[in-house]
């Protein structure tokens, strides 16, 4: 195992009725803003808990930061921001409203020419704006995380941000919300958590014994739920047991002290820029491709995984390994995600080409685990996604 350092200061709030403490983790005296998304917490109830939550703070609301988070509408949030003197942020919402509180966060305090270099010059975020989130989408794990992912549609990009100032002071996670939750989003939230723990396990081994029991666990957990949150959202048991590892897949304790890739996020990502698909179906395209073109370099722990994971106990290291990438790829089909470029976009031609070039000209040149994945490496994934 690695040599590593872990720290993570969000405090978590789990369970039913939880989003009445918001009055007590807010500090007191606080102007708030509240940013949520296209307006469903006003549907299933959650607005109205949180208001209730927030009576006696003087809050200011922000709705419509839209599903991968644009940084035109984000800038338009940062004005109400100055103009109201805002001094704690709060987001009501999935990944993408708590990324884009995340962004805020960062660039209310910064001091430079343009909120974009943050992004464009990756600037990590040591002090932000103190802010909170209730989730209301479990998927992304960026309620326990420091990490954020902003789009900018003018210019067809999609860029991640981080730093250690931007860890949520508190998340209040009440599984009750999934049962409002449309069945396409929660298929998009199992392929997101289950991706996040292959991005972090699927790498060589170097016996982190724990680590990788941590991550198989939760795959596990993901594919025993899977049909049954699918099924019936309103249960209240596996809504828990879903929340709860989406969170876990990402808030940095399974990747300590084990090599991670994140190839997969990386291509991904350019394909939600170019033709603007949801994000968990991006790396549900790339997986099973990105796999099979490591196969060399990743099929010890491909085979441990369909040892553990799917209990395939029959056959060769190769044999496993190979099984082991199906049942990936049954499993996005499983929950209804379709995992070829061409069942999403008609204009996929010259996609592969778009995204080497892409990925180049952010300097992306030695991605995976390795270092290995060239740009012209990236160009023959995605072409195998057609």
């Amino acid at each position: 195992m690695r040599n590593f350092d872990y720290k993570n200061p969000t405090k978590i709030l789990f369970g039913k009725g939880e989003i009445a403490k918001l009055k007590t983790e807010i500090p007191e005296g606080s102007k708030v803003l509240m940013l949520y998304g296209g307006g469903s917490i006003k549907k299933n109830g959650i607005y109205d808990q949180v208001q209730k939550a927030l009576a006696g703070f003087d809050c200011v609301e922000f709705g419509g930061i839209p599903p991968n988070p644009e940084y035109a509408v984000l800038m338009d949030a940062l004005k109400v921001i100055k103009e109201e003197n805002i001094d704690y942020l709060l987001a009501v919402g999935g990944g993408s409203v708590i990324d884009g509180t995340k962004f805020l966060s960062s660039a209310a305090l910064y001091e430079g020419d343009e909120p974009w270099e943050i992004l464009d010059k990756k600037i990590p975020t040591l002090k932000g704006m103190p802010f909170g989130t209730v989730l209301t989408l479990p998927a992304t794990g960026s309620e326990m995380n420091s990490g954020a992912v902003i789009t900018r549609a003018d210019i067809k990009e999609k860029r991640v941000m981080g730093g250690s100032g931007l860890f949520p002071q508190f998340s209040i996670l009440d599984p009750s919300v999934v049962a409002s939750i449309p069945e396409r989003q929660i298929a998009n939230g199992l392929a997101d958590a289950y991706t996040h723990v292959m991005e972090q396990y699927m790498t060589f081994p170097i016996e982190a014994n724990l680590q990788d029991r941590f991550a198989e666990s939760i795959m596990q957990t993901l594919i025993e739920v899977a049909p049954k949150i699918m099924k019936d959202p309103s249960n209240y048991t596996d809504a828990a047991n879903f929340m709860w590892s989406c969170t876990m897949a990402l808030n940095g304790l399974i990747q300590k002290g084990v090599p991670t890739d994140w190839a997969i996020h990386m291509m991904g990502h350019e394909l939600t820029a170019l033709y603007g698909i949801d994000h968990a179906r991006t790396l549900a395209i790339i997986a099973g491709p990105h796999y099979k073109y490591s196969f060399e370099k990743k099929k010890e722990k491909l085979a441990q995984y369909a040892e553990r994971v799917w209990d395939i106990r029959e056959g060769s290291v190769e044999n496993k390994a190979h099984a082991g990438i199906q049942k990936t790829i049954d499993f996005f089909h499983s929950i209804g995600i379709k995992t070829q470029l061409s069942e999403y976009t008609t204009d996929f031609e010259g996609t592969s080409a778009e995204v080497a070039k892409r990925l180049k000209e952010k300097g992306m040149i030695a991605l995976g685990e390795h270092g290995a994945i060239t740009p012209a490496d990236a160009e023959k994934i995605v072409e195998m996604s057609y």
